[in-house]
């Protein structure tokens, strides 16, 4: 089994240390076009299974299964796995950071396939993983994504999924980097709204329709001259989001970050009045999730819109060390149950306001995406229904409060009657 390329289409990019390993060219599927040489055999045949079957005899009885042979196959879910997926609050949609893994065998996938097998025909699969209900494409950071890209990634997921997708860098990183990743000048097409429009939004909502879910607008980290003019970078994002169109009902932009030293009340401020959701990120260059959950109260007072995270890497580590560390990603090997519990409250209190619930967690995370967001949809349910049984409690409270008042207002005024009726 070839664990050779099982991170470097989807995984996001935070500073210039990993640009280099993403400056490559991606085919339809989100392979490096220089690791997927067609053989020679079926170089005139497109897609490969057209040769295979002009080779063939005429069709037999075996003749479909060998096809279904070829089919990536799901995992079959424990009832634990079954049972787990029902108790989870159903506007709550747990994902992952792509889904073509070789290692997820057993845990999402049924056999053994390779990382290019999986980015072409994984999918599916991915998306009858009872528990998976989301996974973010950040293949279209690296390069836009055209209709049909889109459309075939929508077709292969059933109705109730949503994607994640993240914008072109061309449009969220305010510098040209060289190859290795180095920032070399600034980039002049940075938080243009035209470019988004045409190249992100529009290809976007044609090709995913209602599946998609959020937006993201991933900013790389800025340079130190918009840093230390803040006001001056939070009024050109305001302008930028401004000029974006109206989303239709159940799909939202929202902002990562990835300089900490951004998020204050005034950036806030802007995203609150956009309409634009704050992306809780969990990364080594962002603060910990309780204190982006305080900048996420005061976005919302109360959950007033839908809650969107991508968990993205173990603190302390950088990508490259975090995948050498964790591949072949089929175990958890350093839990996070700080972050894990902090997710989950998030989570649970959103969802207990009837507000849509979108995590995105990476390999890198914890080791392994798919069973991280098992644990995570664990500690949802406890937290879910922890905090309905407090909500309950408030409002019996509550209600007998105001029982009380009203017989304590009777009782006067049958008072004030008697002592009237005695004058």
């Amino acid at each position: 089994m070839d664990q050779s390329g099982t991170s470097e289409v989807e995984q996001p990019v935070s500073d210039g240390d990993d640009a280099q390993a993403d400056a490559v060219q991606f085919d339809l599927f989100g392979l490096p076009v220089e690791q997927t040489p067609a053989p020679k055999a079926d170089a005139g045949a497109k897609p490969p299974r057209t040769t295979t079957e002009a080779k063939a005899a005429p069709a037999t009885a075996d003749t479909p299964k060998k096809r279904r042979s070829r089919d990536v196959l799901a995992a079959p879910p424990s009832p634990e796995l079954l049972a787990l997926a029902a108790e989870l609050p159903p506007q709550v949609h747990l994902g992952t950071s792509t889904w073509s893994f070789p290692g997820w065998h057993g845990i999402v996938y049924g056999d053994e396939y390779s990382n290019s097998k999986l980015s072409r025909e994984g999918l599916t699969a991915y998306g009858a993983h009872p528990l998976l209900k989301t996974v973010s494409i950040d293949r279209s950071f690296y390069q836009a994504l055209t209709v049909t890209e889109y459309l075939r990634y929508a077709q292969q997921v059933p109705e109730h999924f949503r994607f994640i997708v993240k914008a072109p860098m061309t449009i969220t990183d305010a510098t040209v980097r060289a190859e290795r990743g180095e920032p070399v000048s600034l980039n002049p097409c940075f938080l243009n709204a035209q470019m988004a429009i045409d190249e992100f939004v529009t290809p976007c909502l044609e090709g995913l329709g209602a599946k998609a879910g959020a937006l993201v607008f991933q900013l790389s980290p800025l340079p130190d001259q918009m840093l230390a003019q803040p006001a001056v970078f939070i009024e050109r994002l305001a302008e930028f989001l401004a000029a974006l169109p109206t989303l239709p009902e159940g799909t939202c932009y929202a902002i990562e970050i990835r300089d900490a030293s951004l998020l204050t009340p005034r950036f806030i401020r802007t995203l609150k009045a956009a309409g634009v959701r704050y992306c809780v990120g969990i990364h080594a260059r962002m603060p910990d999730p309780l204190r982006q959950a305080a900048a996420l109260a005061l976005l919302d007072g109360e959950p007033a819109g839908p809650l969107i995270v991508r968990w993205s890497l173990h603190g302390g580590f950088k990508y490259e060390q975090a995948k050498a560390k964790y591949e072949p990603f089929n175990q958890l090997v350093d839990q996070d149950p700080g972050t894990r519990a902090a997710l989950a409250e998030l989570a649970a209190r959103y969802a207990l306001a009837g507000q849509p619930v979108v995590i995105a967690v990476n390999n890198k995370a914890e080791g392994s995406a798919p069973l991280s967001c098992v644990e995570l949809a664990r500690e949802i349910i406890e937290a879910y229904a922890r905090l309905a049984h407090e909500h309950e409690h408030e409002q019996d409270g509550t209600q007998a409060e105001s029982e009380a008042d009203l017989h304590a207002d009777q009782a006067e005024r049958r008072e004030d009657g008697e002592s009237g009726g005695e004058r």
